[in-house]
């Protein structure tokens, strides 16, 4: 399954993007802006990086910079070629539409940490769910002014609640996200880059210029999970999405995903899934439109 980066028309005398989604919602894709979707109507199946869930009307994501995602509704919701049931608002900004500061200002900084927790994008709960929806509602009726203060009083409830769930697994990552020439990003860079390939660990300490006791001891700090389960869990993530798709067999899956045999794959993706692959593609396969 190929990421696409779609970005959203920014009109030139606005500052960020509020877009009512009447049309088939992006495929699997990726773009820098931050992004809040509101599902008005419809359900399916919602996936964010790793994070693969059942969506239903009023399903709230706030998705953060370049995570890969994609809404995809339910046959129902298709008539024919051209009309689409499903509905959805999006509020989309760059981390610097208001300028280079306003997110590093003292008063922020709740906010500021809301951001960089989001790069594994939250569904939102509960109260802040329901206020954020019906400002998302107003918004669409209001002038540019309005708008613009009313997603400060977003940001408001973002930077208070605790009624947050987050999506994707730390484990997952896309190699367009990592710029940084720190060690453990050159690590995860190869990781991301050849998890399809066999790899040992002493690839990653010649990557690394690390002892072994290093290199482990600082990956499992940095990504909360010794390197084989990361890389397990980045070979599991990529086998649920071809699984999914649905147009090869199980068998060409697991190859295709770093895994030299069947059993173990099997074995692995029970383990991470609690399920089978058989089972999960039976839940989880989509129709492509």
């Amino acid at each position: 399954m190929k990421v696409h980066e779609i970005r959203l028309f920014k009109e030139p005398a606005k500052s960020f993007i509020l877009y009512h989604e009447e049309k088939p919602f992006s495929p699997w894709h990726h773009h820098p802006e931050y992004e809040l979707v509101f599902i008005k109507k419809g359900k399916g199946k919602r996936m964010v990086g790793d994070h693969i869930d059942r969506f239903e009307e009023n399903d709230l994501v706030f998705v953060g910079s370049d995570i890969p995602h994609e809404w995809l509704c339910d046959q129902e919701y298709y008539r024919g070629e051209d009309q689409f049931l499903g509905e959805g608002i999006v509020v989309q900004f760059s981390h610097d539409f208001l300028g280079d500061k306003f997110f590093e200002i003292p008063e922020n900084k709740p906010l500021k940490n809301f951001l960089s927790d989001s790069s594994r994008g939250f569904e939102i709960y509960g109260q802040c769910k329901g206020q954020i929806i019906s400002l998302m509602y107003g918004m669409l009726n209001m002038n540019d002014t309005e708008q613009l203060y009313t997603l400060f009083s977003i940001f408001k409830l973002l930077s208070a609640t605790d009624e947050l769930n987050p999506l994707a697994s730390p484990a997952f990552l896309e190699t367009f996200r990592l710029n940084s020439n720190s060690p453990m990003q050159k690590a995860l860079q190869f990781i991301l880059q050849n998890f399809q390939k066999q790899m040992q660990i002493s690839d990653l300490l010649q990557i690394t210029n690390m002892s072994y006791t290093t290199f482990y001891n600082t990956f499992k700090y940095t990504y909360r999970m010794p390197f084989k389960s990361y890389l397990m869990n980045v070979r599991i993530g990529y086998a649920c999405r071809l699984l999914m798709d649905a147009t090869q067999d199980i068998s060409e899956i697991a190859y295709e995903s770093g895994f030299e045999n069947l059993s173990n794959f099997n074995r692995q993706f029970k383990k991470i899934k609690g399920e089978t692959p058989s089972r999960f593609q039976e839940q989880n396969m989509v129709v492509r439109h």
